[in-house]
């Protein structure tokens, strides 16, 4: 079968990947020059499993409320004149009831647990070289309550196989010694050994080569300008303009939308509503200087929404979601927030004089729960989208997962494969 992805970041690659595996003949068209030029350039790093929790929850509404007028908040609305965001906020306020919240992080770990084993297949049998870390991931509280509303999200998780402890400060401190300085700022944290981390930039790139070595050809500076439908429920031709400016139509048997924060402006073409709304995260890099007083193993504070990940002789330091619509404009107060962040936890670690800042569109569902499988109402168009924070934990298995529902073959993962 003749497969058109639509989006060369970690999503679109791994399913292209998983695909031509499949014997399928695969092409993946995007307007960038080259592969995970944008959501997948430079997030926080993070393989993530145990905190597949959404942002919809009990207490969003009135975090969101109390970091209304906050430039530096972690969770940050911006309302405009867009029906698409209003619409989005009104559904997240659905998902934010209890029951909602628990079957969604049901869902975002079956998932999560499937791509854990995709990421074990691929580094047995490519070895890709992507600055993998497998030292696991801690969470970082300084405020008891929320210590004991995060073991509560550990217990749950432990029923679905995810083994996120709760710890306390010394046994913290034991797995990570670049904490000790800090001992009385906290109160405890969870960890998760069986999380990773790993730069998804240059894994994505790899994926991409190795999959061009397979047979999948990539039509990079190709820029995608709408869905063209049949009059049979079908997708006919996707619209492109190439590199020297000329229109064509693109045909094939199926057609995989993977464009992220992109998606429902292309689904819009055919008619089709995509409940995803651009959130806007932030990252800075910066050089390690002193090796022992930085992070080996991967964090979060809790409290900022920030994560630290290691990345060979570089820091990153990424987090906040801010809904803006879908501007890249970088905050300078945003900006300045992560590297105070990351001075007051490692503050002789890195050169935080001399940051690489960078934002990224994360596509966002109002429940964090991703689109996977074939888009209702269209026999021949797939979605993988909407992965929110987790594209770089949950991408290769989610690619696989779509892989074999575009086989006939229904995936081993409990999870509401869209349209199955």
């Amino acid at each position: 079968m003749r497969v058109l992805v639509l989006g060369a970041g970690v999503v679109g690659v791994s399913t292209a990947w998983f695909l031509a595996q499949a014997g399928h003949d695969v092409t993946v068209v995007d307007r960038q020059s080259q592969a995970a030029n944008e959501t997948s350039f430079a997030n926080g790093g993070q393989l993530s499993v145990s905190q597949s929790e959404p942002w919809a929850s009990p207490d969003a509404p009135w975090l969101a409320m109390k970091w209304l007028w906050r430039e530096d908040a972690p969770l940050l609305f911006r309302w405009r004149l867009d029906p698409q965001q209003w619409e989005w906020g009104l559904r997240f306020l659905w998902e934010c009831r209890q029951q909602r919240q628990q079957n969604n992080i049901r869902a975002m770990l079956q998932i999560g647990l499937y791509s854990r084993a995709a990421f074990a297949e691929l580094d047995a049998s490519l070895a890709l070289d992507y600055q993998r870390r497998s030292q696991g991931i801690i969470c970082l509280y300084d405020q008891q309550q929320e210590l004991d509303q995060a073991a509560q999200i550990a217990r749950f998780m432990q029923q679905y196989g995810v083994e996120r402890q709760v710890l306390s400060t010394a046994q913290l401190i034991e797995i990570e010694p670049a904490l000790k300085h800090c001992a009385q700022r906290l109160v405890g944290g969870t960890y998760c050994a069986t999380d990773a981390s790993g730069n998804v930039r240059l894994f994505t790139r790899a994926l991409a080569e190795q999959a061009r070595q397979q047979g999948v050809t990539f039509l990079f500076g190709h820029r995608i300008n709408a869905l063209e439908a049949g009059g049979d429920g079908r997708i006919s031709a996707v619209s492109v303009t190439n590199a020297e400016g000329h229109y064509q139509a693109l045909h094939a048997d199926a057609y995989v939308l993977a464009l992220g924060s992109f998606s429902p402006l292309i689904a819009a073409t055919v008619g089709m509503r995509l409940p995803i709304y651009p959130a806007k995260g932030y990252s800075a890099t910066v050089n390690i200087t002193r090796p022992d007083a930085a992070p080996e193993v991967s964090m979060t504070d809790e409290a900022a929404k920030v994560v630290f990940s290691r990345l060979g002789d570089q820091l990153r330091i990424a987090g906040t979601a801010e809904f803006s619509g879908y501007s890249h404009h970088l905050n300078p107060i945003r900006c300045q927030a992560l590297l105070q962040v990351a001075r007051a936890w490692f503050p002789e670690a890195a050169d935080y004089d001399h940051p690489q800042f960078w934002s990224g569109l994360r596509p966002s569902t109002p429940s964090n729960v991703p689109f996977i499988g074939r888009a209702k109402g269209w026999h021949n168009l797939f979605l993988n989208t909407g992965h929110g924070t987790l594209g770089w934990t949950q991408g290769p298995g989610s690619g696989k997962a779509l892989a074999e529902i575009i086989s006939g073959h229904r995936p081993a993962c409990d999870f509401p494969f869209t349209g199955l």
